[in-house]
């Protein structure tokens, strides 16, 4: 039997495939395209994709464990809802779903109403499966390179309630471990759920210090404005993502997403260690952009 990882090709996927190497399973990626995917050795590249039920259905055959992270599409809750149904029709043991953390909080969020969604068809159906809940992403502040280096900006309107964001690796090595040792059980496993999130609130204060400490350069917080926020992502992404994720950032701004000391510590226990932190990203960041 084998473990079938969805989303493989993307940030989250990409960490997941490399904390299974090694782990002494065998392992399938979904892609829609195999002959361009560039996988570990070891990991078998499968044809296939969440939005073709048909595809699905033969994707999953000989699989008994399942890493299902959905895509930001507009028809993601019917592609996730499916793909647990089609997984139950195969016979799959065990689910790591990808879910988000305050889901069940941020209801005028799409893409957390529908994550929260899947977490419900999960408990009512009593799927044997471990809910991963992840913060905002750390990694997504690469993206503040040029406003950082050549403004002395932080660009993202995070606000001042605090985000515990995580490091992607941290969300990849998580879920790898769930993998393995739902696929290592002989039977199906209790449901667990795991809030995925660093162990510091980062708000608008705490984001410009730490940048300004890891640049060596004094650094100013670009402000509140999600109008200009949504403008600038409708450059690079579909209108519906970019009002998505205004309203994800407005309730940042309005509640925050800050974890609980307990929350961060069952994490750190399913890691065997601390999660990693904003400002080690930082600073490996910014040492990174140093040597171009």
């Amino acid at each position: 039997m084998a473990i079938l990882v969805t989303g493989s090709t993307g940030v989250i996927g990409k960490q997941v495939l490399a904390h299974l190497n090694g782990g002494g399973v065998e392992v399938r990626a979904l892609t829609r395209s195999p002959e361009k995917a560039q996988f570990p050795a070891g990991v078998s590249a499968v044809q296939g994709d969440l939005s073709d039920v048909d595809g699905l259905r033969r994707a999953m055959q000989g699989v008994s464990t399942l890493f299902l992270l959905a895509p930001n599409a507009p028809d993601e809750l019917t592609q996730a809802l499916q793909a647990l149904s089609v997984a139950r029709e195969a016979g799959v043991k065990g689910v790591v779903y990808l879910s988000v953390f305050k889901g069940a909080e941020y209801v005028d969020v799409p893409h957390f109403t529908g994550k929260h969604t899947v977490e419900r068809m999960i408990e009512h159906l009593d799927i044997p499966a471990t809910v991963l809940r992840p913060a905002y992403f750390i990694q997504n502040d690469v993206r503040q390179k040029e406003p950082l280096l050549t403004h002395g900006v932080y660009g993202m309107p995070i606000g001042a309630k605090g985000i515990s964001m995580v490091d992607v690796r941290d969300i990849g090595e998580a879920a790898a471990l769930e993998l393995l040792r739902r696929e290592r059980s002989a039977n199906r496993l209790p449901r667990e759920t795991y809030e995925l999130v660093g162990p510091d609130v980062i708000d608008a204060e705490t984001v410009t210090s730490i940048w300004a400490d890891a640049l060596g350069r004094s650094v100013r917080y670009g402000g509140d404005d999600l109008v200009v926020l949504e403008q600038r992502l409708k450059a690079v992404a579909p209108a519906w993502l970019a009002y998505d994720m205004r309203l994800m950032m407005s309730r940042y701004q309005q509640d925050g997403a800050a974890a609980s000391t307990a929350e961060v510590e069952r994490l750190a226990t399913l890691l065997g260690r601390q999660p990693r932190s904003y400002r080690d990203f930082a600073f490996e960041t910014a040492a990174a952009w140093a040597k171009g």
